[in-house]
């Protein structure tokens, strides 16, 4: 299911590093306009998609932004 997850999103996050959303310098390219969330997934059985519920994030103090961890 994690890495379901990781290819739902369409950024990277987290434990979720994916090439293909990066930036040129190599960091970390979050999308938090359109995945501010945290997802949960269940099994549903072997036939069936898992499904994912979404607990949205909402900060009152702190600005989200995007990091850097070279510094």
């Amino acid at each position: 299911l994690m890495a379901h997850d990781a290819l739902d999103r369409q950024e990277s996050c987290g434990g979720h590093f994916r090439t293909e959303y990066q930036t040129p310098e190599g960091e970390a390219l979050r999308d938090d306009e359109h995945f501010s969330y945290v997802s949960c997934w269940e099994y549903e059985g072997e036939d069936k998609d898992p499904a994912m519920y979404k607990e949205p994030l909402d900060y009152e103090f702190v600005v989200r932004q995007q990091r850097n961890y070279k510094s």
